[in-house]
């Protein structure tokens, strides 16, 4: 898959109304709003995946939030989880700004993209097993197209839906127990002859979990750190 057909993916998720409840919610959200962005006219649609269509690492996330990626467009823009999602990569090198506020405001990513399990914003951010698998074969095509070394899952749900996908395609260590918790990393097999290729696990920065302080800014320092250590192997 070239770059055309990384567009031409992206322009059929961005279409895509596979999920009845998903799609009400999206669209009611879009239309009521939150106070603090009434004068802003809302994406509403599915979100597609974001970054350098070259990429080495893929970071996949649960789904887009519903005044965040849902209001913009753009996966971790506009709201408290991208805040601190972004200051990270760019601290990493991941980025070439730490602020992504709106669609147009010039971040960049570099030898990474983002994308999500789910790409419609689902309601108490929740999608059902049967909106996950509807999202499934888009998220497959992008690691057809990336055949990225690193995969970053972001919360377990990611996590847990990256391996059933991994799982289906052949591309788990036989012997491997493959358990989420921040800041593992599992081997994942590489059966055209590429390069050794790596799970890695990461809380998902959640604005509760940042809050809370279950993950901190020198917790994913480190893991992207861990990764750079990978890419550069």
């Amino acid at each position: 898959m070239g770059h055309e057909s990384l567009r031409v993916l992206n322009e059929s998720i961005v279409a895509c109304r596979k999920c009845p409840r998903l799609v009400a919610h999206r669209e009611s959200v879009a239309r009521v709003k939150r106070r603090a962005f009434r004068d802003q006219e809302y994406w509403g649609r599915a979100v597609p995946g974001f970054g350098d269509s070259r990429a080495q690492l893929l970071i996949i996330g649960l789904a887009p939030a519903a005044h965040g990626a849902n209001r913009t467009g753009r996966m971790f823009t506009g709201d408290r989880s991208g805040d601190f999602l972004y200051a990270r990569l760019h601290e990493a090198g991941f980025a070439n700004q730490g602020i992504s506020r709106r669609r147009g405001d010039g971040i960049q990513l570099k030898g990474a993209y983002i994308t999500a399990t789910v790409r419609c914003a689902p309601p108490d951010n929740k999608p059902l097993p049967g909106e996950i698998a509807n999202c499934r074969p888009y998220l497959e095509a992008e690691l057809e197209h990336f055949r990225p070394r690193a995969v970053l899952a972001l919360g377990k749900i990611a996590f847990d839906g990256c391996l059933k996908l991994l799982r289906s395609r052949g591309e788990l260590s036989g012997g491997t127990r493959y358990v989420f918790r921040h800041g593992a990393s599992y081997p994942l097999t590489a059966p055209d002859g590429q390069k050794t290729s790596r799970l890695f696990a990461a809380y998902h920065p959640s604005q509760q979990n940042t809050q809370t302080g279950r993950v901190n800014p020198a917790m994913y320092r480190r893991v992207l750190r861990k990764i750079r250590r990978f890419l550069r192997t």
